[in-house]
């Protein structure tokens, strides 16, 4: 079992930053892949990012390349999405998910535990 808890979420400006972190428990966070992914109001949740399980590939939407970037601590079971240049269509609720094995996917169905998600609102 993995115990995800997001935090970081807030109200920002466009054009700012923020950086989201999920907390997970359990031993074996170090052979998940871990997600991010968001639900803006009235939408699907969609993919934002991706990495494996030692951090060596990652992976993004297009609509947050260049801008979002996804890290992870092993020792500290951690989880980070740095969120720069941030803009309204940002603005959701963002959730971290945990995929047991060694490989990544943009695909929420697999993913075997999520977090209860944090808000992000971004003000024009």
């Amino acid at each position: 079992q993995v115990q995800l808890v997001e935090s970081g979420g807030g109200l920002v400006q466009a054009g700012g930053s923020l950086r989201l972190s999920c907390a997970a428990s359990g031993r074996t966070f170090s052979s998940y892949a871990m997600g991010w992914f968001r639900q803006a109001p009235g939408k699907e949740r969609e993919f934002v990012a991706v990495i494996n399980w030692n951090g060596g590939r990652t992976y993004y939407a297009d609509s947050v390349k260049g801008r979002f970037t996804i890290s992870r601590d092993n020792a500290k079971k951690t989880v980070f999405l740095q969120m720069n240049s941030l803009k309204s269509e940002d603005t959701a609720v963002y959730y971290c998910a945990a995929r047991r094995g060694y490989s990544d996917s943009s695909h929420e169905y697999e993913y075997d535990y999520w977090g209860q998600g944090t808000q992000v609102t971004v003000s024009s």
